[in-house]
């Protein structure tokens, strides 16, 4: 859309400035400068002129899209329908009044728009509100189901604590989030004041996050910053649960306070510690289990068995134990994008023997 608008606003931009060049140059040219070279430097400037304002104009309605787009989402077709008859109706109510209008004194002319505004307004809001009610009423029940509330995708509001604790960049990145990633412009506030601060290490943290915000939105094409406030809330904390109740979003944080507020006051929290909790190793370097030796490993005296998971245990010196429950110490634990592997080794009694 911005591409587009871009090269459209240039080509107009070009044009409407050759025409313009054409009506107000002198054809004598200017001194040493000919006609043609200030019609050529008129046009190429028009068309960057163009360009650049359809580069606003492209990301201001990409942003407006965006707004609707999640607006809409869960709206009934119901509600659209009878918005729309409701808008409709207003217009229609507004233009037989206006025939009575129109022939005031001085003034009939100023109130027709102001007419058809109020009228449509009106009609539509009531459309909307007692949608439900007229689609019972004509037996149009199907038409309340939301076909598309299941796909529709929740926006995640940064706060402050998990912007500064950096993983939700790599969370993020794996594709495992999804939908729009709101960075609210009071939280920017809030991360600037802390990286302008005189303690060294608070300091730290809030360039961290800065810098944390400028990666997510080099990486990633869904991130926004909004204005909205609330200059009625003095906490950074109230706001969030404020902005989540207003656009229907889910908040991601790293604080167990608001974590916990937020559910109470009924707003979905995101807590990358739990999922770190979650995804945490279910064994460590140093214990002991038991487990079945099912085959040879790739190198020599490697041993390879299997955790009820599925998981893969290479374990050295297990070669010559195959097809026997042997009791190994875990050495390492190798997490990567295809999964999880264990290395062990055969755990050993007191007196240095395998133990069995």
């Amino acid at each position: 859309m911005s591409l587009a608008l871009r090269l459209l606003l240039a080509l107009v931009g070009g044009v409407l400035t050759y025409e313009l060049g054409k009506a107000f140059i002198d054809h004598d040219g200017y001194g040493p400068v000919p006609y043609s070279a200030l019609v050529t430097i008129a046009v190429v400037v028009g068309a960057i002129v163009g360009a650049f304002v359809g580069s606003i104009l492209g990301r201001a309605i990409t942003r407006l899209g965006r707004s609707l787009d999640r607006a809409t989402s869960l709206v009934t077709a119901s509600g659209l329908i009878f918005s729309t008859a409701g808008l409709l109706v207003g217009l229609a109510i507004a233009a037989l009044s206006s025939l009575a209008i129109k022939d005031l004194p001085i003034v009939g002319i100023y109130f027709l728009p102001l007419l058809f505004a109020i009228s449509g307004y009106l009609f539509a809001y009531l459309g909307y509100k007692r949608h439900t009610d007229i689609a019972r009423l004509f037996g149009l029940k199907g038409l309340l189901q939301q076909p598309g509330a299941k796909q529709f995708i929740r926006p995640k509001i940064l706060d402050t604590s998990v912007i500064i604790d950096g993983r939700v960049g790599d969370v993020v990145a794996t594709g495992f989030v999804e939908g729009d990633l709101i960075v609210p412009a009071f939280v920017l506030e809030e991360l600037q004041s802390i990286a302008d601060s005189s303690d060294p290490a608070r300091r730290a943290r809030g360039r961290r996050g800065l810098d944390t915000v400028h990666a997510l939105q080099e990486a990633h094409s869904h991130v926004s910053i909004i204005e909205r406030d609330f200059p009625n809330i003095a906490e950074v904390d109230a706001k969030l649960i404020r902005l989540a109740k207003e656009i229907k979003g889910v908040i991601v944080t790293t604080d167990y306070n608001l974590n916990k507020v937020s559910q109470i006051q009924g707003v979905e929290v995101l807590n990358v510690n739990d999922l770190a909790n979650t995804l945490k190793a279910v064994v460590m370097p140093g214990e002991r289990m038991r487990l079945k030796v099912t085959r040879e490993g790739k190198e020599e005296e490697q041993g390879v068995g299997y955790l009820d998971d599925g998981t893969m245990v290479v374990i050295e010196g297990g070669r010559r134990r195959i097809g026997e429950d042997v009791e190994v110490e875990v050495t390492s634990v190798l997490q990567n994008p295809s999964g999880k592997m264990i290395f062990t080794r055969m755990a050993q009694n007191g007196n240095g023997t395998d133990a069995h």
